[in-house]
């Protein structure tokens, strides 16, 4: 799995009597994991592969490329990729969205997208987080074992949420309307924050992932104490191995407010920075 990455990942491999195997998202490999450091004796091992693209939290897009040599791994070591395609559709260029899993394996000839398993939701794409509405695709094989769990191990959606989910997955401009508030609100807080400290427009996605000039959990620490601004320290969404925290010294910014209050969040962090 992808480090720094969504903490349900890690928590359901270990419910599974699963090791979590982190591969370490850096600026050196553009916040994408380096997949061919991966040991032919550890491909053998794993049975699920955790695919986050575009990332959480770097807002790192996986490219087609990988994604096929990916599929070719999975039928070669025999396990299956679950990909979270959550933010697949917060993007900033509107003539090259990112590749999704299903589309790189039809790509590749994999028309039956064998062990390929994706996941969506309108939390998103559609601002309705509380909705607790998507869905998963992919392989059919997988998928038939999967609604035998989810049968016995989840809760039936109300009708009035089935509802509003169909009104939303059928309407693309809300969606259109939300990337273009996401495009402004990136360009006016980097032209707020990129001349004190390291920070840039990511791939896609919502955050802002930046370098802090002191410990983040310290910087996060005085952020709120000093300035009433909640951001999150990476170093709380990594873990530590070998290569160390890719996650230290870093904070996660969402960019979910209105404009304005993202200006003046921006302003308050800018101010802290400037008396450390």
């Amino acid at each position: 799995m992808p480090n720094p990455f969504y903490q349900i990942y890690e928590g359901a491999a270990i419910l599974a009597g699963a090791h979590p195997y982190f591969l370490n998202c850096t600026a050196d490999n553009n916040f994408v994991p380096d997949f061919s450091s991966v040991s032919a004796e550890v491909w053998d091992r794993c049975q699920l592969l955790y695919l986050c693209s575009p990332g959480n939290p770097t807002g790192a897009v996986i490219d087609q490329a990988t994604l096929t040599n990916l599929i070719e791994l999975a039928h070669q070591h025999d396990f299956i990729i679950a990909s979270d395609e959550c933010y697949s559709e917060i993007y900033f260029d509107d003539a090259q969205s990112p590749v999704g899993l299903l589309q790189a394996a039809i790509a590749a000839g994999y028309t039956d997208s064998s062990r390929c398993v994706v996941f969506h939701s309108l939390s998103k794409r559609s601002n309705a987080p509380g909705l607790r509405s998507g869905f998963v695709a992919g392989d059919a094989k997988v998928l038939k074992d999967f609604l035998r769990y989810r049968t016995y191990h989840g809760c039936a959606m109300p009708p009035a949420t089935q509802s509003a989910s169909i009104v939303a997955w059928n309407d693309e401009d809300h969606v259109a309307y939300n990337r273009q508030l996401y495009r402004e609100k990136f360009k006016a807080v980097l032209a707020i924050l990129s001349p004190v400290m390291n920070v840039s427009l990511p791939e896609a996605g919502f955050y802002l992932w930046a370098e802090t000039p002191i410990s983040d959990t310290e910087f996060a620490r005085r952020l709120f104490d000093e300035k009433n601004v909640t951001v999150l320290p990476g170093s709380f969404l990594a873990r530590d191995n070998d290569n160390g925290n890719p996650g230290s010294n870093r904070i996660r910014m969402a960019l979910v407010a209105p404009i304005e209050e993202c200006i003046n969040a921006a302003h308050r962090i800018s101010d802290l920075i400037k008396n450390i």
